[in-house]
């Protein structure tokens, strides 16, 4: 399932994904009071601005993104899976707005 973003709609991608059967849903464009992912990245990256000593180079970049990865509590990333279910009615049920997350 893709969240509608610019990127994803080039011909490759569009391509691909019906190639491998990813579905698409109609819901408001790069929402991330819809796309759990955007929730992980912000969790991410307060993990990376948190770190007593900030990457100095893309190595550094690397091992510390896989460090606070692998740290991510699965409690909150299940907790955002199984809001899902609830963040897609509520787009069903207002589909010219914008829906705000409690996650």
């Amino acid at each position: 399932m893709d969240d509608n973003a610019p990127p994803h709609g080039a011909r490759i991608v569009t391509a691909g994904s019906q190639e491998v059967g990813v579905s698409h849903m109609v819901w408001p464009a790069m929402s991330p009071d819809l796309n759990p992912i955007q929730h992980v990245w912000d969790q991410l990256k307060q993990r990376l601005d948190a770190r007593a000593q900030p990457p100095h180079d893309l190595a550094e970049l690397h091992v510390a993104l896989v460090e606070e990865w692998n740290a991510l509590p699965q409690n909150n990333i299940m907790r955002l899976v199984r809001s899902m279910r609830r963040r897609a009615s509520d787009v069903k049920l207002w589909p010219n707005q914008t829906c705000e997350s409690n996650v």
